[in-house]
């Protein structure tokens, strides 16, 4: 009787443990259906909406994380800071959250590059956009063509403009997009017959601090031909200063990334008769690669570069979109 107890026993603890087993195994870590898949966990790191385009950006980050998150085991964090140091503090909290992948769009190039580079020692790979650091901490960079940008930008000046006309150009704050439009268009511009840069300062990728930057330039410069803007929202700005200066010897200004806004001044004809596409929607591409590297997949490229597209009347049909948030 007692081996017959002893043996009923250790069939019981046996069904027990099966039991415990096959209801772990049932607890996958990251698999709503009850699989065994891990849940991985992308950081994205953005400056805060400053102005249109970047606006657009995070509403096309934060929109194609949700569609990852529901469509695969990736989850997401997403942060934005108003400068460089809470951004380098963001990077530094996800780095302590042990996220898999991060996307950094640094707000400066030189002023989060450390912190690129603290994200690269750590071993988690990182998915730069827009702009980039200036070491190799980024496993992939994902941009528009800025030099690019600026090389179009000077060409359609040189077809536009005159002997002996006179040009302004807004720049960006300090950034690699800001370096690499304004080498592209000041090559340009040293290459053409007698067309002078008179002033290039900075409106900071803003409407607000570009209305300010060209009221003082329409001031002291009484010649103007035509603005080159680094950014739509800050062509917004300048225009805005021409008209309320009632300045009448500016032929034209051009923008670059492809603002709703400024594709209704071309279409009606207005002071902004070009832009250069920079689309926001190439955050996307970053936060998809990142959760392909936050899963162990290889990228199949190092550098992602978007084509910057001349919008002018003769195809800015072809581009406008009346529902777009940007």
């Amino acid at each position: 009787m007692k081996k017959l107890l002893s043996f009923l026993m250790v069939l019981v603890v046996i069904g027990v443990l099966a039991a415990c087993g096959s209801e772990s195994e049932g607890e996958g870590s990251g698999s709503d259906s009850g699989g065994d898949e891990d849940t991985y966990t992308i950081g994205i790191s953005l400056p805060s909406a400053t102005h249109g385009w970047m606006g657009a950006l995070i509403d096309n980050a934060e929109t194609k994380a949700q569609e990852i998150q529901e469509n695969q085991n990736v989850e997401y964090v997403m942060t934005n800071a108003e400068d460089p140091n809470q951004q380098a503090n963001d990077v530094d909290d996800l780095i302590s959250q042990d996220v898999d992948a991060i996307v950094m769009l640094p707000i400066e190039s030189a002023a989060l590059s450390p912190v690129g580079q603290k994200v690269k020692d750590e071993g988690i790979p990182l998915v730069i956009v827009d702009r980039e650091l200036e070491n190799d901490a980024a496993d992939v960079v994902v941009k528009g063509d800025n030099e690019g940008i600026g090389e179009n930008a000077g060409e359609y000046f040189t077809n536009q403009l005159d002997e002996g006309s006179k040009v302004v150009e807004i720049t960006g704050p300090p950034s690699s997009v800001t370096e690499q439009r304004g080498a592209g268009f000041d090559e340009a511009m040293q290459a053409a017959d007698g067309i002078e840069v008179v002033a290039s300062q900075s409106g900071e990728f803003s409407t607000e601090t570009s209305l300010s930057v060209m009221q003082n330039i329409l001031q002291s410069e009484e010649q103007i031909d035509a603005v080159f803007t680094q950014d739509d929202g800050m062509a917004l700005g300048v225009v805005q200063a021409i008209k309320e200066a009632e300045r009448d010897d500016i032929q034209f200004v051009t923008g670059a990334g492809g603002a709703k806004e400024v594709f209704e001044s071309i279409q009606d004809g207005g002071l902004i008769s070009a832009t250069f596409l920079y689309s926001p929607t190439m955050v996307e591409d970053g936060v998809e690669i990142a959760s392909q590297l936050a899963q162990g997949e290889e990228p199949e490229e190092d550098t992602v570069i978007k084509e910057a597209t001349e919008i002018t009347e003769e195809n800015v049909d072809e581009f406008y979109d009346p529902d777009s948030k940007f």
